[in-house]
């Protein structure tokens, strides 16, 4: 009789403690799954990428390590990482460091970037430093807004495509930092509050399994 209450008093107790967390993960994680993941990327929002129109010779910068090749508006140009980590564009037949784009020339790549692309409602840049959270990479940007409250994120060194945030996409990532317990960075699935409760979920649960046969034989003896 003892063990039996104390056991429930102690399961009453971590069900409290570890209640909400856990209606938190189940609500989170059910968001999560009932959402097509392409919906959420906004995958049908991408165009496709234009066919490259060469010029009669290629000539890659000097100094890079690694190379692509892509069209922006009407030209081709490389994207280049040097050997000291700087992304940026070069002409494609020339080889020459081009500037980045400016908040024109950003609207411009944006628009390219999306199929059917509704109207901009604003243009930010962003630094480094400081990058927009759901943009996660330390990049200097673009932050291109649609009216459609999608965000394309223009790399404001080599004119490439970051990043296309979706207004899903950001319901999906705050669901995620709820879920992981790291709303400030929505990175971290490996801290002390997560791994607390966690093992509090499992204590009741082992609890609760404890309770069973003992709830059961109680039952039988009345019987």
């Amino acid at each position: 009789m003892t063990t039996r209450r104390t056991l429930r008093h102690l399961h009453l107790w971590l069900a409290w403690i570890a209640g909400v967390p856990i209606l938190f993960w189940m609500v989170s994680g059910l968001w999560m799954v009932a959402r097509p993941i392409e919906e959420v990327r906004g995958t049908a929002l991408r165009a496709p990428a234009g066919a490259l129109v060469l010029p009669s010779r290629l000539t890659p910068p000097a100094g890079a390590r690694a190379l692509t090749l892509e069209m922006q508006t009407t030209r081709p140009v490389w994207i280049a990482t040097l050997t000291d980590g700087t992304i940026v564009r070069a002409d494609a037949a020339t080889g020459r460091s081009l500037p980045g784009p400016d908040e024109a020339e950003a609207r411009i790549l944006a628009n390219t970037a999306r199929i059917a692309p509704p109207a901009i409602t604003g243009v930010t840049r962003t630094t480094a430093a400081a990058p927009p959270l759901e943009l996660r990479r330390p990049r200097p940007a673009w932050q291109v807004r649609f009216a459609d409250d999608t965000h394309v994120y223009i790399d404001a060194q080599s004119g490439a495509v970051l990043a296309l945030r979706t207004a899903q996409w950001r319901w999906f990532d705050w669901m995620w930092g709820l879920h992981i317990m790291d709303l400030g960075g929505r990175e971290d699935t490996r801290h002390a509050l997560l791994i607390g409760f966690a093992e509090l979920a499992l204590a009741g649960t082992i609890v609760g399994l404890a309770l069973l046969p003992l709830s059961v034989r109680r039952r039988r003896s009345r019987g």
